[in-house]
């Protein structure tokens, strides 16, 4: 069984910076996607970033040049390193790891980001 543990959230005042770490355990497919997604209240979950096995990175539009996302080197961990935060960026962030070739798609119980101006 997968679960992922995420660590990190908090409050920060607009302009600062946070971490997002997610750790997997259990036996994932060697090639996948590992990422992050966030929901606001009343709002759809979007994509903030993911990095695919071999290093590729994709990120949502608003947070490009802000944020940015790496894996350990164990493979199994996913950070999220959030600069200029701001009261926008307030969500539920979700991990999300999802296995290539028709695999199972995994997420975390969400950690909260709140932004504060």
């Amino acid at each position: 069984q997968v679960q992922l543990v995420e660590s990190g959230g908090g409050s920060v005042q607009s302009g600062g910076s946070l971490t997002l770490s997610c750790t997997a355990s259990g036996s994932i497919f060697q090639f996948n996607a590992m990422g992050w997604y966030r929901q606001a209240p009343g709002k759809e979950r979007e994509l903030v970033a993911v990095i695919f096995t071999g290093g590729v990175k994709k990120y949502g539009g608003t947070v490009e040049g802000r944020f940015t996302i790496s894996r350990g080197d164990a493979d199994n961990t996913v950070y999220l390193q959030m600069n200029s935060l701001e009261p926008e960026d307030t969500s539920v962030y979700y991990c999300n790891v999802r296995e290539f070739a028709g695999g199972a798609d995994y997420w975390g119980r969400g950690t909260q980001v709140t932004v504060s101006s």
